[in-house]
């Protein structure tokens, strides 16, 4: 019995040590640990990314970044400019050369979806590089297509690669802080001019010499560069906090603010990690399913008017089908036949020049553009871009001298271009980081169903009649802009939603 008590005081007095010594030790774990309490300041990755702000990093990011979009510009402007050149070559019809700009947007609505829910489940940057190793090695085959059928084929598989680059802007968009999204995100519309107007160089010099094929390999190299370039962009942060790893963000937000020369929040990165990544009942949820709706029908207008004003400059050009004044002799010359279309009628010099003036017009109203999203939003933005767009389509029905036409392209590249650009922005903003990327790839989808319809319109129905084919593209512009008032949210200044 006094064992037992004696037992009891020695269990009693081990207890009471115990509570001491972690009273005077709180915040040390068995190891030596720092265990942070419940009183230590937390911050969150848009905290972080607030704090961070604007700096060499993102210089760097927009450099690399945006390269892909000359990468991108390039795979898909080449489509307008080799159209000539493989209807002389397989002696195509309209349709069949409509269906290789439709076969690539197969590919890139098929592996849009699958992108976006790849990378919202296993990371950003995954994909995009995988996009980029993919779209340049299924292009570099296409030159090498021994015939019409291989040729779309390995084009589609192309339009799959793009899928994943296009991801790029998600993983760019969740680095950049809120007040510089309305001014860095537009400029995106610099690179891809740069890869329209090196493509058409490329065709307007390689082309008459070597042929479309050399073009198309020549056109591979900025890919093959930017591949290796690719290692200086980290996975985004936003994504490793989702996905529970946390380490990972911390290191990713300590490096970039190394590079800008700033330091992070006081406190430790805290952020729960999301389970449902990358699912689709978030964007058919209660809050955001008109969002989601609306927006699937804005990206095909988007993708349909933005595809419509390329392939039909270029089929205008090609067929002399315009309404001009003061035509050359050439110029004059309407290509029709009873049986059909002549076969080969490439580009002259002064179709290339015209194409290249039109992909200045890509750039020339960012200005604009930056002060509307700043000043007026980015739903109202989309209205006045799209209601513009409407009304230009219809003037290009109007007989005018060459140079007006000129004048009208470059405005009309210029309206479809800031759409493209704007409606990028707003559904980046508008989602949240678990559902990001699968929201921009069912958008990027069903933005190429209008890439699809686009060249039968055309490039088909343009031989038949120059207002018919040019109505369409109007109406849905007209339509589009009254359903904006109708989104539900305004993303101007707005952070980034982490969860739904």
């Amino acid at each position: 019995m006094r064992m037992n008590d004696h037992m009891k005081t020695q269990l009693v007095s081990a207890i009471h040590l115990q509570e001491v010594e972690l009273q005077e030790k709180p915040a040390e774990d068995q190891q030596g640990t720092r265990v942070c309490s419940d009183a230590d300041p937390t911050f969150t990755v848009e905290d972080a990314v607030e704090t961070i702000g604007f700096g060499r990093f993102h210089i760097l990011l927009f450099l690399i970044m945006g390269s892909s979009n000359i990468v991108e510009a390039m795979e898909i402007m080449l489509l307008a400019i080799v159209s000539p050149e493989i209807r002389c070559e397989w002696r195509l019809d309209d349709w069949q050369v409509a269906l290789v700009s439709t076969m690539v947007f197969l590919g890139f609505m098929v592996c849009g979806v699958l992108s976006g829910y790849v990378a919202d489940r296993y990371g950003r940057w995954k994909v995009v590089f995988g996009g980029f190793v993919w779209s340049a090695y299924f292009s570099l085959l296409t030159s090498f297509a021994p015939s019409y059928g291989w040729f779309i084929f390995l084009r589609s598989m192309v339009g799959c690669g793009v899928a994943g680059v296009s991801q790029g802007f998600v993983l760019k968009t969740e680095f950049i802080p809120a007040k510089y999204r309305a001014y860095l995100l537009p400029l995106a519309s610099i690179f891809w001019m740069m890869g329209s107007m090196l493509i058409i160089i490329l065709g307007m010099t390689v082309v008459p010499t070597l042929g479309w094929r050399w073009m198309i390999r020549i056109s591979v190299a900025p890919s093959i560069i930017l591949i290796f370039l690719f290692k200086f962009i980290p996975e985004s942060a936003r994504y490793n906090v989702s996905a529970g790893n946390v380490q990972a963000a911390v290191k990713t937000l300590q490096w970039i603010a190394k590079m800008n020369r700033v330091s992070l929040p006081p406190g430790r990165l805290v952020e729960a990690a999301e389970e449902e990544r990358g699912s689709w009942r978030i964007l058919v949820s209660s809050t955001f399913r008109r969002t989601s709706l609306l927006l699937w029908y804005s990206w095909f207008v988007a993708s349909f008017v933005y595809y419509g004003s390329v392939l039909s400059s270029s089929e205008l050009l090609e067929k002399n089908l315009l309404c001009v004044t003061d035509a050359d002799g050439d110029h004059q010359v309407k290509h029709r036949q009873e049986g059909g279309l002549c076969y080969c009628i490439p580009f002259g010099i002064s179709d290339y020049q015209t194409l290249l003036i039109s992909c200045l017009g890509e750039v020339a109203l960012i200005p604009l553009n930056i002060c509307l999203l700043n000043v007026v939003g980015r739903r109202k933005t989309l209205t006045v871009l799209q209601l513009l767009s409407a009304i230009l389509f219809m003037m290009v029905n109007i007989c005018t001298t060459m140079f007006g036409f000129t004048v009208l392209l470059f405005l009309l590249r210029s309206l479809v271009s800031m759409n493209f650009n704007v409606i990028y922005i707003y559904t980046a903003e508008v989602y949240p980081t678990v559902a990001r990327s699968l929201g921009m790839g069912f958008c990027t989808s069903f933005s190429r169903i209008g890439g699809m319809i686009a060249p039968f319109m055309a490039q088909v129905l343009m031989s038949q009649s120059v207002i018919l084919a040019l109505s369409p593209f109007a109406v849905t512009c007209v339509i589009c802009a009254a359903l904006n008032f109708l989104l539900p949210f305004e993303t101007k200044g707005r952070a980034l939603l982490q969860n739904s």
